[in-house]
């Protein structure tokens, strides 16, 4: 069972930058793709970035284009998302997911979800 964890969340003004961690307790992490999505109260589910097995290959959604940055760390067996120029739109709850492939899996389907981590935006 493959088990993610993000950190990095809280409260941030407009303007503002936040970087969210998501650790994977797995010991092949670099055989696995992986997503970061966002789920505002009362939306749906948004694809925010995705990253395939060596961070060779990157996808975004389009609300977050030239924003955000997905990277990942083999070593540390983390996936981060860096956020810039932060928006009040962008206040949701965040969450990590992996699937084991070596292809970027882009919008999903994903195998594996952390619990999410707040983001607000204040403006």
């Amino acid at each position: 069972q493959v088990q993610l964890v993000e950190t990095g969340g809280g409260l941030v003004q407009a303007g503002g930058s936040l970087r969210l961690s998501c650790v994977a307790s797995v010991r092949t992490f670099s055989t696995y793709a992986m997503g970061w999505f966002r789920q505002a109260p009362g939306k749906e589910r948004e694809f925010v970035a995705a990253i395939n097995w060596d961070g060779g290959s990157t996808t975004y959604g389009d609300s977050v284009k030239g924003r955000f940055t997905i990277s990942r760390d083999n070593a540390k067996n983390t996936v981060y998302l860096q956020m810039s120029s932060l928006k009040p739109e962008d206040t949701a709850v965040y969450y990590c997911a992996g699937r084991r492939s070596v292809l970027l899996t882009g919008t999903g389907p994903y195998d594996y979800w952390g619990q999410g981590t707040q983001v607000t935006v204040s403006s």
